[in-house]
């Protein structure tokens, strides 16, 4: 009888973090399907080479595998509210590799439906987001994480609200905005 293998988790991500950033190409798409749950179903080959991990090791992993610790909790804790409750999520997403390395993304999630409507998993489509984006997004994620260190995912929500508010836009227009070149 052959032994089921254990699923791979953001427990078992490397605890060696580096500086070693990997950029996608221009024309590439990384694809990737999960269940309700978020163990992994489907990806392409672009997921497998930017992540760094086999076919073996990915397929049934938990995504949260390549959760990278500077991404901020309340970023993922939205993109489940929306894509839970039927809705689109688009945001910046850095991304930890298997060798303690990163890349960035720009991240559209959608969930999936069954034919009586219901939602059975989400699909992701991630693509390269303009360096322009990065440079902004990133000090707003160091203040959200470093605000989570302090006082917990709450503190880190009001901190991108009262962003927001201050700057007088939501957070969807924020992201299309950055991802079509603006500045802040």
């Amino acid at each position: 009888m052959e032994s089921k293998r254990r699923r791979l988790s953001k427990l078992d991500a490397p605890k060696n973090i580096t500086s070693n950033e990997k950029i996608m190409d221009d024309n590439d798409f990384i694809v990737s399907k999960t269940d309700k749950k978020g163990y992994i179903t489907y990806f392409n080959e672009v997921f497998m080479e930017m992540a760094g991990y086999t076919h073996e090791e990915l397929m049934g992993a938990n995504h949260n595998l390549i959760r990278h610790p500077h991404m901020p909790r309340i970023a993922f804790k939205l993109a489940w509210d929306l894509i839970q409750n039927g809705k689109e999520f688009f945001g910046f997403v850095k991304n930890l590799r298997k060798d303690g390395g990163f890349y960035w993304v720009f991240a559209y999630i959608t969930p999936d439906y069954d034919s009586s409507g219901n939602i059975i998993g989400y699909t992701s489509f991630r693509r390269k987001p303009p360096r322009s984006a990065i440079e902004q997004i990133e000090p707003i994620y160091r203040l959200l994480v470093d605000e989570e260190r302090k006082g917990g995912m709450d503190a880190s929500l009001k901190l991108l609200q009262n962003f927001l508010k201050e700057h007088k836009i939501s957070y969807n227009t924020l992201v299309m905005s950055l991802q079509m070149g603006a500045k802040l």
